[in-house]
């Protein structure tokens, strides 16, 4: 995960760039997708857990505030260091966007503060964070939870995330083969093409979830869904599942009894009971809380164990923590200062 220029979670803005060290940085997409690589994320991400293991970061719960057609919610967390900073996400999402009016599912910000002195760091738009930080994570819990001689991968759904997700997971496995599920045959069509041409990878579209789920080693799920589709007759010995849909109380993709034959791993515990899968498993009498073998955290920190054995199937139950937010608007801001990336804005001239 070599990559040019580092990623911290540390520094003093304006430091080392043509940047002024007052005002704050407004970042556009594009800024974000030149600024970073699947490893600074990846090493963002890690950053992360491990200050979320050490007691260094502080996420308070979701706020999810319902809307026609979709909602919003929004997340924060504290993160210390050298400095201390807040993020604070808001993000929409309307899954009906890009066929009713061609915007995105998901969109949003992310304001970063330091957290010292109040202040405006820099406002940032939140989709490429948000799909990036989210794969950053899957690939990190496959450190720990695949088999490293993992070399095929299912994707059940094929939208941006799934995009992220086989980028992310790509680079940190030796994948050669993909096979893509979708309820929309188009959009597993056009992710095959988009992702071959990027990766290099042969993509193979399927039209039944099995064929492709029990020739992998790597499963992932990143749907909308609200009724689970993925149970044990659909998942073979040694697989690493890693579940990033259920992002919202009402959303499943995973099968009570899929989580209760396989080691349940989660980014936050408390947080996965509230809307992951493992609140759907729980509510069914198919495991108990006490059953998760560990956190994300814990597994980065190696004060709780990953994978047993070659057999077993691992299940990663994702549905993202604001501290992942505040690690990675940290590092692109972080590198927009040092790259003389971005627009410097004043929201009020009087503040130095």
């Amino acid at each position: 995960m070599d990559d040019p220029t580092p990623t911290m979670l540390s520094g003093s803005p304006g430091a080392g760039t043509g940047l002024p060290a007052s005002g704050a940085l407004l970042l556009t997409r594009a800024d974000v997708i030149a600024l970073m690589s699947p490893a600074a994320y990846a090493d963002a991400i890690e950053a992360g857990f491990r200050a979320l293991a050490s007691g260094a970061a502080l996420a308070p719960a979701p706020l999810h505030i319902p809307a026609h057609g979709g909602g919003f919610h929004a997340k924060g967390a504290l993160l210390e260091g050298p400095r201390r900073h807040v993020a604070v996400k808001i993000n929409s999402n309307f899954p009906g966007n890009p066929k009713r009016h061609g915007l995105p599912t998901i969109q949003g910000v992310i304001a970063l503060f330091d957290a010292d002195d109040g202040r405006l760091l820099a406002l940032v738009d939140s989709i490429e964070i948000t799909l990036r930080r989210t794969a950053a994570a899957s690939a990190l819990a496959a450190r720990y939870l695949a088999r490293r001689d993992a070399t095929a991968i299912a994707m059940c759904g094929c939208g941006e995330q799934a995009r992220a997700q086989l980028a992310a997971l790509a680079a940190e496995l030796s994948i050669d083969r993909v096979y893509a599920w979708d309820l929309d045959g188009e959009a597993a069509t056009r992710f095959a093409a988009q992702m071959h041409a990027e990766l290099g990878i042969a993509v193979s579209v399927v039209s039944e979830l099995r064929a492709g789920t029990l020739a992998s080693d790597v499963i992932v799920t990143a749907t909308p869904a609200r009724a689970p589709f993925l149970g044990s007759a659909d998942v073979r010995r040694g697989t690493f599942v890693a579940a990033v849909g259920a992002d919202h109380p009402e959303k499943s993709e995973i099968e009570p009894e899929l989580m209760k034959r396989a080691s349940v791993f989660v980014d936050v515990r408390e947080q996965c009971l509230a809307m992951g899968d493992l609140r759907h498993a729980v509510a069914a009498g198919a495991m108990a809380v006490d059953d998760v073998r560990a956190d994300l955290s814990e597994l980065v920190a190696g004060s709780r164990p990953g994978r047993a054995g070659a057999d077993e199937i691992t299940i990663f139950d994702s549905t993202g923590t604001a501290v992942q937010d505040v690690a990675a608007a940290i590092a692109v801001y972080e590198r927009a200062r040092r790259a003389g990336i971005g627009t410097s804005i004043r929201l009020d001239p009087a503040i130095p």
